[in-house]
C-alpha cells in the first residue's frame, strides 16, 4: 500500500509483531543536551498515524507540512521517503502510537531515522498518544517493561526530543534520557465544559489511579470531586467499578480519565452513579481509544455526552452522536513554536503540574 501524507488514510491490518529488543547500553543519568539556537525553518512531517492532526498543527503555525511518503510492502515492512531537504531545520514528526500500534511505532523510528540521516538540526518526536505507556512496571513475574524498551528504541533511532500529552504514566518521562514535554489535554476539554454551562457539576474519576488528576479537573473547573473504587481481573481490558466515595445526589457529574478502550470503565461508573442518585452523566477523555464495538457501547449508554480529543484518527466504527471532538492541535502547536524558540513549555500551564 502507498500513502502520500497529504490526506487522512484509512484503516488497515495490523499484522502480528514479535520484535526482539536489543538493549546494550547502561544508563549514567539524563544525557547531556547541546544548547542550540534556532537555524532555519520550523518543519512539521506527518505520519501515516496523524495526517488531520498533523495538518492542523501546522495550520495553526501557519507553516506547510513536509512533503513525504510511506510505502508499506506485502509482507509488512514499512519504507520511508522525506520529498524535501530538512538539513538545519528543527522537525517535529507528528506520529501517534495508536492502532495499528506496532506499524505506527515502527513507522515513527523510521521517520527519526531519515531525518536524522537527512541532517535535520534537530528530531522531536511528536507522540499524541503512547500507548505503550501502559507498560510501566514489571507488575507480574517475566513480563517486559515495554514502554522502556520502546523509550530505548526512540532514543537509539535518534530523537533529540518527545513531545507527548497524558502519558498513562507519567513516570514514564524518567524512561528516557533526553528531555520530554508532557502536555496535558484537561484546560482544552474544561474549557469546552465551561461552555456547556453544566449546573450543580461533579467531577468524578472512575478509580483511584486517575485521583489525582480528577482533582486537577476540579480545580480548574472549581468543582467538587468524588472517586470510584475499580477491580479489574484479568488482560481483558473489562473493569467494574465497584463503588463511588463522594456525595452525587441530585449532582450532575463529569467522568473523566486518561483513556478509554472498550468504555467498560467509563459506563459501569456512570450506571453506579445513576443508582447513586446522579442526574445527567457526562464524561470526558483525553484518548479515545475506542476498540471495535466501543461506539455502539458508548452511544447506547447513560452517558449524556462524551469529550474526547483527536490525538486518535484511526476509527472501527462511526462516533456515536453522544460523542463529540475537541482539538488540541492549538496546544501542541504552542509547545512546538515553544521548543523551536528555546522557550519554556511549562507556560502553557498555568497550574504547577503543567
Amino acid at each position: 500500500m502507498c500513502v502520500d501524507f497529504r490526506v487522512p488514510v484509512g484503516l488497515y491490518i495490523m499484522r502480528p509483531m514479535n520484535p526482539a529488543a536489543d538493549s546494550t547500553s547502561a544508563r549514567s543519568g539524563p544525557r547531556a543536551q547541546s544548547f542550540q539556537a534556532p537555524q532555519g525553518d520550523l518543519a512539521v512531517l506527518p505520519g501515516s498515524g496523524n495526517p488531520v492532526l498533523a495538518q492542523a498543527i501546522a495550520d495553526c503555525l501557519d507553516v506547510p507540512l513536509v512533503p513525504c511518503h510511506a510505502h508499506i510492502f506485502s509482507e509488512g515492512n514499512v519504507f520511508v521517503r522525506v520529498k524535501e531537504n530538512v538539513r538545519g531545520r528543527d522537525v517535529f514528526v507528528v506520529q501517534g502510537v495508536h492502532y495499528p500500534v506496532n506499524d505506527n511505532f515502527m513507522e515513527l523510528l523510521f521517520w527519526i531515522d531519515a531525518l536524522k540521516r537527512a541532517s535535520a538540526q534537530s528530531v522531536t518526536a511528536v507522540i499524541p498518544f503512547f500507548s505503550y505507556a501502559k507498560g510501566d512496571k514489571k507488575d507480574e513475574p517475566r513480563v517486559s517493561i515495554r514502554a522502556r524498551v520502546c523509550a530505548d528504541a526512540i532514543e537509539a533511532a535518534g530523537a533529540d526530543r518527545v513531545l507527548t500529552m497524558d502519558l498513562h504514566s507519567p513516570q514514564i518521562q524518567g524512561f528516557f534520557s533526553i528531555p520530554v514535554d508532557h502536555l496535558y489535554a484537561r484546560h482544552t476539554i474544561c474549557k469546552r465544559v465551561r461552555e456547556m454551562e453544566i449546573p450543580d457539576l461533579v467531577v468524578c474519576s472512575p478509580d483511584t489511579g486517575f485521583a489525582k488528576d480528577a482533582v486537577d479537573y476540579a480545580q480548574v473547573l472549581d468543582v467538587p470531586a468524588v472517586f470510584g473504587c475499580k477491580q479489574r481481573t484479568g488482560h481483558d481490558e473489562r473493569a467494574e467499578v465497584l463503588e463511588v466515595v463522594g456525595d452525587v445526589d441530585g449532582k450532575n457529574v463529569l467522568v473523566v480519565d486518561d483513556f478509554t478502550i472498550t468504555g467498560g470503565s467509563l459506563i459501569s461508573v456512570a450506571e453506579l452513579l445513576k443508582e447513586r442518585g446522579a442526574g445527567d452523566i457526562y464524561a470526558a477523555v483525553s484518548h479515545g481509544v475506542f476498540s471495535a464495538g466501543t461506539a455502539e457501547r458508548i452511544g447506547n449508554s447513560v452517558i449524556k455526552t462524551m469529550l474526547i480529543t483527536d490525538t486518535i484518527e484511526t476509527a472501527f466504527e462511526p462516533l456515536p452522536g453522544n460523542v463529540e471532538v475537541v482539538s488540541v492541535a492549538p496546544l501542541f502547536a504552542a509547545a512546538i513554536q515553544s521548543v523551536h524558540e528555546r522557550t519554556s513549555v511549562s507556560q502553557l500551564f498555568p497550574d504547577s503540574r503543567g
